[in-house]
Order: C-alpha cells, then structure tokens, then sequence
C-alpha cells in the first residue's frame, strides 16, 4: 500500500477545507458531522478538531477562503469608467454566488448566519468594494459620507436580492445584475462620478466615517 503524501499544515488545512465544501454542498448543514468531512478527507476526528474547535470554526474558513479569493480577483484599472469596474465586481459577485450556493445559503439562511466569524469574511469583502468605489470616485468630505451611506443600503439590497434570487431562481443571472445596477445608479450614483475614470486620492485625504464601519454596524445590528 502506498504511504500517505506528506503535507504542509497549510496544505491538509486546504485539503480538509476542500472536502467539506464539496461535502455542504451535497447535504444539510445539520446532517453533517465533523466525524464525516474526516471521513470524506480520509483523516483522523483529531486532526479535523486540531485544526478547526467546532463544525461552525470549519464553516466560517471555507467561507473565508471562498471571499478571500473572490477579493484577489477585485480590481479598478486605469482608464476605464468606476462604473464598468463595479459592473465586472458585481458579475464576478453573482457567479461566486451561483457556484456557491450551498455555502451562500449556509451563511445567510442558517443559525450561523448571526455567527460574526461567518458575516465577518462577507462583511470584510463588501467593505473593500465599497471603499475602493469611493476613493476610485474621489469621494471627500460630505459627498463621501453620503455616497457612503447610499453604498451601504446598496450592499444591503444586493445580499438580499441574491439571497432570494438563489432560493427561487425566479430571475436570470443578467436581470439581478442590471436590477442592482440600477439601484447603484438611483443612488450613490447620483452623488459620484461613476461613468468618470478613477482618480487618485492622496492616503491621508479625510474620509470621514467609512462605509467598513457602516456596514460593519449595520450587520451588528441586525444580528
């Protein structure tokens, strides 16, 4: 027989988390038991409570890992207008939802969903677009704290319209996409410069109360 490949921390990390993934994905949170994603991974019950305490420890870092390379791939280039970045951030934001549904759902539907280490990697996504929006828009002073606030309620509404786009599947991909443009447009569009290329803003440009930290209270709220 022969041995086992030796792996990194990391790397048994990874593959634990891969088969877990694969396994939220085929049934219910609740049926799953951490001694069946040892099983599916062909590891030990100890290895999988060395690396994560608890089944929801598990959940929330394939979730985080999912967002983390979601973010990777975020980007405003130079020379095309804020707003067809956004567009392209949405859409990549809508086909990570479809081939994550299961895992989307989990996070948004279940008793984990209040838990802060799974809305922290969602959060911490969302926050990153809203500021890399405003500073890509040049937003300061008062304008910046509006186009906040409207980004904020604009983040809301996409989660919630995702949400139940994957639970009724009664929209296309293409009509959420342009439904959530809108509403960007109708409102922190009205006060920044989408359809302008992106400017630079100096670092230590006054901001004002960053939408990290409305989106972070409102999701507090919430929960």
């Amino acid at each position: 027989m022969p041995s086992r490949r030796r792996l990194t921390p990391e790397q048994r990390r990874d593959e634990l988390m891969d088969a877990g993934a694969q396994l939220f994905g085929e049934r219910a949170y609740d049926e799953i038991a951490m001694e069946d994603i040892a099983a599916r991974a062909t590891a030990s019950r100890a290895l999988m409570y060395h690396y994560f305490p608890t089944k929801g420890d598990f959940f929330a870092a394939i979730w985080k890992r999912a967002h983390d390379r979601l973010l990777a791939e975020l980007r405003i280039d130079p020379g095309e207008p804020v707003r067809t970045a956004v567009y392209r951030a949405l859409a990549a934001h809508l086909d990570f939802y479809q081939a994550h549904t299961p895992l989307v759902l989990i996070a948004n539907r279940s008793a984990l969903a209040a838990d802060p280490a799974v809305r922290g990697p969602v959060n911490a996504d969302l926050e990153t677009l809203c500021e890399r929006i405003l500073d890509a828009c040049g937003a300061t002073g008062h304008t910046r704290e509006i186009a906040s606030t409207a980004l904020t309620g604009w983040i809301a509404f996409i989660r919630e319209v995702c949400v139940e786009w994957l639970e009724r599947r009664h929209l296309s991909r293409d009509e959420v996409l342009r439904m959530c443009m809108a509403v960007l447009d109708a409102t922190a569009g009205a006060h920044l410069a989408l359809t302008a290329p992106p400017q630079r803003l100096d670092a230590s440009a006054p901001s004002g109360v960053s939408s990290a930290s409305r989106v972070r209270r409102i999701h507090s709220d919430r929960s």
